[in-house]
């Protein structure tokens, strides 16, 4: 269905109505195994000589449906559910990598993402060197002899810098290694990497493709793009001894990637999407495209009102013509710039928090992409498990406040700030 509009593609992409029953919505499969034809069948289906059911840990019909539908709307030719977007990530990276491999990534990523990276990895014998990503050269000049990848957030959260995914594209092309863009705040519905050079996308489906705040989910797409026969990944050139020396890139090609992600990412680590939340998520990703129009409207117009408020010291938006970002936000983003908002407020780190604690509408909770408003203070919360100087890197600072933008009216939303604006010590305006 790829021929059709992504509004149309997000409401009937990957459910055949034909096999499935006749049903016009996508049916919840909460089945956690499948009944084989024969022993012989179900010898074909484990070594893979025919595609089908075994067990909800490596596919189901339903996570299968929304599957199918991602990897349309993003333009990959495959993809794989997973159990939260923080699995995505690991799964996709421990299936790539070995011992010994190195990662090329942006410093502005989301706290738990940086700190996987930062501390989690190393233990396993994988490192990270972390660059300034508004320098796309910065990445060709951290390559080292086993980088084996580049990692970046197309809008980072919660520095919400819009990055040159071509510029960085480049540069990975010239290392040989595959691009990895999370696009879980831009969303497919105001961006596709792919179509600016990334190899695999990743996405938190709990934000803003859920769209309400019930269920986790990730997924991986992969674009079918990259060449792991190159010589520098032996995992995919190298009969693999955990699935009878099948060698993948060999056997499957273009495939290669999200077929291992499949087969031993799922078998071995786990991380396996809740048929139940893929169907919840799948309600969200119905309404993707309305949704993410009015997050962008909302969270550009708050922004703008926030310029003119006593007690703010900044506002950073994309969509902002004072942005740092928005020459990049008009090239990458020109259909919107999501609903992320941050600010710092006068009196700091004690005034940030305060702010946070009397907003009634906006919900102080870890989360973003709720169709609800929220608000957190980062370096009291998301980020307080990293350094001044590693909070920095990322972009959060003392007094930074971040705001998900919900689909409240936005008069509202204004005044549930100004009132909590009224709580704070007011010395700190003079």
């Amino acid at each position: 269905m790829s021929d059709q509009k992504f509004s149309t593609n997000a409401l009937h992409a990957g459910h055949d109505t034909t096999v499935h029953g006749g049903t016009r919505a996508v049916p919840i499969y909460q089945s956690t195994a499948y009944v084989f034809d024969n022993s012989d069948h179900a010898a074909d289906l484990f070594s893979l000589a025919k595609p089908g059911y075994i067990y909800t840990r490596l596919n189901n019909p339903t996570n299968d449906i929304l599957e199918q539908r991602l990897a349309t709307l993003e333009g990959g030719i495959a993809a794989v559910a997973t159990s939260s977007g923080t699995a995505a990530i690991s799964t996709a990276l421990l299936v790539l990598l070995r011992a010994g491999d190195h990662i090329v990534a942006s410093s502005s990523l989301y706290g738990g993402t940086y700190n996987l990276l930062a501390n989690t990895l190393p233990r396993l014998g994988i490192t990270t060197t972390f660059v300034d990503p508004l320098d796309p050269s910065d990445f060709g000049k951290a390559v080292q002899k086993n980088t084996k990848a580049f990692f970046v957030e197309s809008l980072g959260n919660p520095k919400l810098d819009v990055l040159d995914l071509k510029a960085i594209s480049s540069e990975a092309k010239v290392a040989k290694v595959p691009f990895i863009v999370d696009n879980t705040v831009a969303t497919p519905a105001l961006l596709n990497p792919i179509e600016h050079g990334a190899n695999i996308v990743i996405h938190s489906l709990t934000k803003y493709i859920n769209g309400n705040g019930t269920s986790l989910g990730g997924i991986i797409i992969d674009a079918g793009t990259f060449d792991y026969g190159n010589g520098n990944f032996p995992e995919f050139t190298e009969p693999s001894p955990g699935y009878h020396g099948l060698v993948y890139h060999e056997a499957l090609g273009a495939s290669a990637f999200i077929a291992k992600v499949r087969v031993e990412g799922l078998r071995d680590f786990g991380g396996a999407a809740s048929p139940f939340n893929s169907w919840q998520i799948i309600q969200g990703l119905e309404t993707l495209p309305i949704r993410m129009k009015q997050h962008s409207k909302n969270a550009l117009a708050l922004a703008q009102w926030l310029q003119g408020r006593e007690e703010v010291a900044w506002v950073n938006y994309p969509g902002l013509k004072t942005s740092a970002y928005y020459e990049q936000a008009e090239a990458y983003l020109p259909k919107g710039q999501s609903g992320i908002v941050t600010f710092g407020v006068k009196g700091g780190f004690e005034s940030a928090k305060k702010i946070a604690d009397e907003t009634k509408i906006f919900s102080l909770l870890a989360n973003i992409g709720d169709t609800k408003s929220l608000i957190i203070h980062p370096a009291s919360t998301t980020h307080q498990q990293l350094g001044d100087a590693e909070q920095e890197s990322t972009g959060v600072t003392k007094d930074l406040i971040r705001l998900s933008v919900g689909l409240e009216h936005i008069d509202d939303l204004k005044k549930d700030l100004e009132n909590a604006f009224a709580t704070i010590d007011r010395s700190v305006l003079a």
